[in-house]
């Protein structure tokens, strides 16, 4: 099966399931998780500072990184596959975007509501009282591979701490049950440059398959998520996800 057999799934889909990871942002500029630190960070080894520990710890060395990443997001710009999934939305009965990704790109692509999965580096949260906190505003050096002190919370003066996932701490109730109901009751499940690797995330496209639903999945090399996917299609997402959207509706610019 090709483009045009993707193409008339997605054409024929009454609701379609979008589950992006590292790949797509990575396209934009984003690195992804497990790439070499560069700069005043690479001496450290990113999954070390990203859990709760590391913060209770230095939580102003923790905050800096965070910082670094979000500044990182901020230069850069949502590509032509963020593009399409935006505009998949005005093309199918019902769409929802789930993301492993903790950048903002779907959103600002124009995507409303997606699911994180894992969080996102634009909803920090008290580390005591877990309430919503706002972004700080903090000069365009701040984060660049150096310490910066936390905020505090209003409410309880507790440590504001990044609003993502980290390393042996459970994914998000809600999101989780969303992304779960979503992938059970989905026709298609477009799966876009994720690794299949990462679970509990992984097993959103293995449900969807399970429940019936064809699996599109987009990546430009092989994952384990190859032996359940009714059609592969290779390559990156800027570039296969217009093309499948032009095959399915025809041409259209997407900015």
């Amino acid at each position: 099966m090709d483009l045009n057999d993707a193409a008339k799934l997605l054409e024929r889909s009454r609701h379609v399931v979008v589950f992006t990871g590292a790949g797509i942002s990575a396209e934009s500029g984003v690195p992804t998780f497990r790439d070499a630190l560069t700069g005043l960070w690479s001496r450290f080894d990113a999954q070390s500072l990203a859990t709760a520990q590391a913060f209770r710890e230095d939580p102003d060395l923790v905050w800096g990184w965070y910082e670094w990443r979000r500044r990182i997001v901020q230069r850069v710009h949502p590509n032509q596959g963020h593009l399409a999934v935006a505009r998949l939305a005005t093309l199918v009965p019902q769409l929802t975007v789930i993301t492993q990704n903790v950048d903002d790109l779907h959103e600002r692509a124009g995507s409303a509501s997606p699911v994180h999965l894992h969080g996102s580096l634009f909803a920090p949260r008290c580390a005591t009282c877990a309430r919503p906190a706002p972004l700080p505003s903090t000069p365009d050096q701040s984060g660049e591979g150096r310490r910066v002190p936390p905020p505090r919370c209003a409410h309880c003066d507790g440590l504001i701490r990044p609003g993502v996932v980290w390393f042996g701490e459970q994914l998000p109730e809600p999101a989780l049950e969303t992304a779960a109901r979503a992938a059970s009751a989905c026709d298609v499940l477009l799966t876009v440059g994720t690794s299949g690797l990462v679970y509990p995330a992984a097993e959103i496209p293995r449900l969807a398959a399970r429940s019936g639903a064809a699996v599109l999945q987009v990546n430009p090399r092989p994952t384990p998520l190859d032996p359940i996917a009714t059609v592969n299609l290779p390559g990156p997402a800027a570039e296969v996800l217009p093309a499948l959207l032009t095959a399915a509706w025809g041409g259209f610019p997407l900015a």
